[in-house]
């Protein structure tokens, strides 16, 4: 029969390895035993509250497995969406952060964010999921993420958005149709379409 401390091994590692304190004692682990794994090293405090198993593979990014783990209902957006799709020459200073414009602004102040409300039917729209090290990381997948920096190229640049769509279009499997469905949603059509048209 495991022991108290292998069944909350197991507990956050079926949870993919990252678990917050709150979701530790839901699932019946005891802050006791919480507490002696991560003074024992067998969990990595990432943030107040929030834990890793310290035998994972690195974090590709660990910012982004960080915010993440604090706000699993944000999507990674814009810059540094495009620097998980390579997609940008950019080094991203902050983490951008899309999330659903009836949501609570995020209490977060670990790492720099700029977070940036999306309308629902815009939020919902090319979320996929991305792997960093056992974390898994919501964000908008290529195309949706080009469509968003159009729609924001006030705020990120349209320098940092037309380098993205040049590197894009030269990627096997481009689909400008893709981004043009997203600009729909977006409601940029119009502005990006000359853009594209331009670009094959």
């Amino acid at each position: 029969m495991p022991t108290k401390t292998e069944t909350a091994l197991q507990i956050i590692a079926a949870r993919g390895g990252t678990v917050r304190t709150s979701e530790a004692l839901s699932a019946g682990i005891h802050p006791r035993i919480l507490y002696a794994l991560r003074d024992g090293g067998q969990l990595v405090r990432l943030a107040r509250g929030l834990y890793r198993l310290s035998d994972l593979p690195p974090v590709g990014d660990p910012d982004l497995a960080l915010v993440a783990g604090r706000i699993p209902k944000g999507v990674v957006c814009l810059i540094s969406a495009l620097a998980i799709h390579n997609l940008t020459t950019q080094i991203p200073h902050e983490i951008h952060l899309a999330i659903s414009r009836t949501a609570r602004y995020p209490a977060f102040d670990e790492v720099p964010l700029a977070v940036f409300r999306f309308s629902r039917k815009s939020f919902i729209a090319g979320v996929t999921s991305h792997d960093l090290g056992g974390t898994s990381v919501r964000v908008f997948d290529a195309e949706k993420s080009i469509a968003d920096c159009f729609k924001y190229r006030n705020k990120i640049g349209l320098d940092i958005t037309l380098e993205a769509l040049a590197l894009y279009k030269n990627r096997r499997g481009a689909s400008m149709q893709r981004v043009l469905e997203y600009a729909r949603v977006n409601r940029v059509e119009n502005m990006i379409r000359p853009y594209l048209e331009a670009s094959t």
